[in-house]
């Protein structure tokens, strides 16, 4: 184990790009080369901070904002190395950032809580007359909300205009967005929408949010009051609204009421769409209705309403968790059949039902197809099955399957460290919890903030198992990141 976990964190061994000449004239293919995107983040994790900047500048490809914001994106779970990466870039000397490359930074350095940092690219924004844009403050409040400062959020909303961005009705329509989508709609409600409808004109959007949000509680009479409210101003509601409301009364669990609701569209001639239908396809399966899912599956295509990625993938997953993973594996084969591309999530909800019933193989062996139809795996695809694997026990394995992350630029978040830091825990081990405790220190060094229960566990669990020297360390680590170390004697 312990030789795992150290090859595990080790650095990759630098091989020379070119062989040597050989007098063999037999040629043999080169193996692809990763896109540019791929190989500067990957030669950003690799390099120190201080030789960075004077790397980039050397590095022989034309930036452009689009493959900074790639770039970015696949640092995305890396937050100080993303930022390293965006830094480095400030001062070269054919390239300046766009309006969307400060975009992410300010997205990451409001994942990092390092508000000092968020607020100065927002300044900089404003010196460069790239913003900030109602999308900026859109991340920012979304961010804060994130953080469990929704307060702050919204009187950051109301100092737009101190940075040049007038508030107007989309961007009162996203903030509201923020907040009921966090399931805080009262306070939307409250502090908000009864207060300022009026001065920002609110309209369908805004009550479609509204409606959303009370749905995401299961208070679907308040969403019924919002779609009266609408009729009494005017306002026609839309199919989003009533789709909006169906799926409500199936999340509620108010199944009848869905169905009931559903007719009525029908009946009242609404043109209803392929969202609707996926949402009662859903809706029927999540309540272990799998043969009326079907009829509606059905149905649809019977209406002349064809099926989209998203019905399948609904559909694939009703049947993995209610029914059957082969006749799930069967409606995937027929996606195909009649000429669908499957995405990552109708890969993911497969492997998952795999994973469920115990077939880690052929899960695996999805994974490698998805490859194949171009749609590499994602870190959903591999906490998925890290989990399953951790589940089982087989540590090793799990160990592995993360270890491929890193070789295919795959960065893991923080769920991944979570599931392999509570797995260290099942056997007890002394070696299992240096694994541990090395996984908290690379999570902490990538931005992640463990819970304070994080680090008890390991300190508990390296403490018992004889590691007093490294638990001083994850000690002193967690005074650094303000979790206050508990009165131990050492």
């Amino acid at each position: 184990m312990l030789i795992l976990a150290n090859r595990l964190w080790s650095p990759r061994s630098t091989k020379p790009l070119l062989k040597p000449i050989s007098c063999n004239l037999t040629t043999t293919a080169s193996p692809p080369q990763p896109p540019p995107d791929a190989a500067i983040a990957d030669l950003v994790l690799k390099t120190d901070s201080q030789t960075l900047t004077r790397t980039l500048e050397k590095y022989p490809v034309e930036w452009t904002p689009d493959l900074v914001d790639r770039v970015l994106k696949i640092l995305w779970n890396h937050g100080p190395k993303a930022l390293q990466f965006f830094k480095s870039l400030d001062h070269h000397l054919t390239y300046s950032h766009a309006a969307s490359s400060f975009d992410h930074a300010v997205d990451i350095a409001g994942r990092l809580r390092d508000y000092k940092t968020l607020w100065t690219l927002v300044a900089r924004m404003r010196t460069h007359r790239l913003g900030p844009n109602p999308k900026t403050f859109s991340i920012i409040t979304e961010r804060y909300v994130a953080a469990g400062k929704p307060d702050r959020a919204i009187k950051i909303f109301f100092s737009m205009h101190e940075h040049g961005c007038v508030q107007e009705l989309n961007s009162f329509n996203t903030i509201l967005d923020v907040l009921c989508k966090s399931k805080r709609v009262e306070m939307a409600d409250n502090k908000l929408f009864k207060v300022f409808r009026g001065r920002f004109r609110a309209d369908t959007v805004s009550y479609n949010i509204m409606a959303n949000g009370w749905c995401l509680i299961k208070r679907t009479p308040k969403a019924l009051e919002v779609l009266k409210e609408m009729a009494k101003r005017g306002l026609n509601p839309t199919m989003t609204t009533y789709n909006i409301l169906l799926k409500g009364f199936f999340r509620a669990g108010q199944i009848k009421e869905a169905w009931e609701f559903f007719l009525q569209m029908k009946k009242r001639k609404c043109e209803i769409d392929v969202v609707t239908y996926t949402t009662v396809v859903h809706g029927f399966g999540v309540a272990g209705e799998v043969r009326k899912a079907r009829r509606v599956f059905d149905e649809m295509i019977g209406e002349g309403v064809l099926p989209s990625v998203a019905t399948y993938n609904a559909f694939i997953q009703v049947l993995c968790k209610k029914d059957n993973v082969d006749n799930a594996i069967s409606a995937f084969e027929e996606m195909l059949r009649k000429g669908y591309m499957p995405n990552s999530t109708t890969y993911n909800v497969l492997i998952r039902g795999l994973c469920h019933v115990g077939r880690m193989e052929k899960a695996m062996e999805f994974m490698e197809r998805m490859k194949d139809d171009e749609c590499e795996p994602n870190v959903q695809t591999y906490n998925v099955v890290i989990r399953y694997l951790c589940d089982a026990e087989e540590i090793e394995k799990s160990l592995n399957v993360f270890g491929k992350m890193r070789d295919v630029n795959c960065l893991p978040n923080l769920d991944t460290y979570n599931i392999l830091i509570s797995a260290m825990f099942v056997r007890k081990k002394s070696d299992d919890m240096l694994v541990a405790g090395k996984l908290l220190i690379e999570m902490v060094e990538r931005g992640f903030l463990p819970r304070k229960f994080t680090f008890n566990r390991i300190l508990d669990g390296l403490f018992l198992t004889g590691n007093q020297d490294f638990a001083k360390e994850i000690l002193r680590l967690q005074s650094r990141c303000g979790r206050l170390p508990r009165r131990l004697k050492l």
